[in-house]
């Protein structure tokens, strides 16, 4: 490591020069362990620690002049960056959980017509959601959250977890059918009965209302 750390300060890398590609691979090789290891005390998960490395050098190759020498090293200035991507993911993570039991539980109440035992039902029914999702694994969790409680686009979601399109797609088609077991097993019964007699109970409401 000071080895790496000796040979950067020997050639102190500007922008200019980080536009050469044996420049730059020379630059990924030296810094991306310390841009690794400070997503890594982060995040604690190996996997996302090194997408954050993915980032923070597609960020530099195509944008060197963020980098300003002097202010900082480079291996100093990717290391804040890796470090500040990562407290972006957290922040991300947490924003999600706790929009998921806020738009359940109004998603669900929005539908109620009926008394304290019909918003105690529907409360319950969202604790229940917010539950099931969180037997989802997490990038998948946060894709379902989004894409069908929060009803956010395809898109939307891609440029908040700076994700592909496609991943976002997979990531809903894979989660979902385990939210949906989760919550079957909690009801005893299939989702879809569930909400055909919410439906029910919601238009015999409309009727005695009526």
């Amino acid at each position: 490591m000071m080895n790496n750390l000796k040979k950067l300060d020997e050639h102190r890398e500007t922008p200019a020069d980080l536009l050469s590609p044996e420049v730059f691979e020379r630059a990924f090789r030296d810094c991306a362990p310390l841009a690794r290891a400070a997503a890594l005390r982060v995040l604690g998960d190996v996997d996302a620690a090194e997408d954050v490395v993915q980032e923070v050098f597609l960020g530099l190759w195509h944008r060197p002049e963020r980098f300003d020498p002097r202010r900082a090293s480079l291996e100093t200035y990717v290391t804040m960056v890796a470090r500040c991507r990562a407290l972006d993911r957290i922040r991300s993570r947490s924003a999600a959980s706790g929009a998921v039991q806020r738009l359940a539980e109004q998603e669900i109440a929005m539908q109620v017509t009926e008394g304290p035992d019909e918003v105690a039902l529907a409360r319950e029914e969202a604790r229940s959601a917010v539950r099931a999702l969180a037997a989802v694994p997490e990038e998948q969790r946060r894709a379902v959250a989004l894409r069908l409680i929060a009803g956010m686009s395809t898109n939307e979601v891609a440029r908040r977890e700076r994700s592909p399109a496609g991943t976002v797609k997979s990531r809903v088609r894979l989660g979902l059918p385990k939210a949906r077991a989760e919550l079957e097993r909690a009801w005893g019964e299939p989702v879809a009965r569930r909400s055909a007699q919410r439906g029910g109970q919601r238009e015999h409401g409309l009727k005695r209302a009526a």
